[in-house]
């Protein structure tokens, strides 16, 4: 399955410097996965879009059907009979994420009775646990919401890992691994986070579904 990572470095060969740490990011995801854990994802503005849309291609299938476990379907067929059978056929496989962003009730209460800066770490804090994984964007690796969303998921004994720009940041300190793309624009930046998180759900999906 290596072959998803080299077909992403001949499309964007600007991202050839980030092949071990995706690599490591890539173990760390199925390392989870394997374990019963799920994946938290967080960011800000177009991060944060980036957030639902990882959730997206770990929640369904991406670039496989993942059809349902024969004995889950048996088990639909058994105790709802046709309509059971209707819905085992249409339901998938997902591997278990949620977008912190997207819990808007949580975040508003939070951030208006506590500290705004606090909310993901906070979602983190809450829904973490051991075995899971934080995906923390950041463009510059330095907001403050994330990093202490990624310090809350370290004392979770969460795994973080993070997708930044080029430059040293905060996020260095504390994330297991991050990925600088080699640009540093805001607009640059998330425009090689797409390839490579979809590179990484890509791999997860492949290691799990075979059909």
């Amino acid at each position: 399955m290596t072959e998803i990572f080299d077909e992403l470095l001949i499309r964007y060969p600007e991202l050839c410097p980030c092949r071990e740490t995706i690599d490591s990011a890539a173990e760390i995801l199925v390392s989870c996965f394997s374990q019963g854990g799920k994946v938290l994802t967080c960011g800000n503005g177009g991060s944060c879009s980036d957030s639902g849309h990882i959730v997206g291609e770990f929640m369904k299938g991406f670039e496989k059907k993942r059809p349902v476990p024969e004995e889950d379907r048996l088990r639909f067929s058994e105790l709802f009979g046709e309509k059971g059978e209707y819905m085992a056929e249409r339901l998938q496989c997902a591997l278990p994420a949620i977008s912190l962003p997207d819990q808007s009730a949580v975040i508003s209460a939070f951030a208006n009775d506590i500290d705004p800066a606090m909310v993901y770490a906070q979602l983190v804090y809450g829904y973490g646990r051991k075995n899971d994984v934080l995906i923390g964007m950041s463009t510059s690796g330095n907001s403050t919401n994330v990093l202490n969303a990624a310090r809350a998921a370290v004392v979770r004994g969460m795994r973080v890992i993070a997708l930044t720009g080029k430059n040293p940041c905060l996020l260095d300190d504390v994330a297991d691994v991050v990925i600088h793309v080699p640009e540093t624009r805001t607009a640059y930046v998330q425009e090689l986070h797409l390839p490579v998180y979809h590179a990484l759900c890509a791999y997860s999906e492949y290691s799990f579904f075979k059909e």
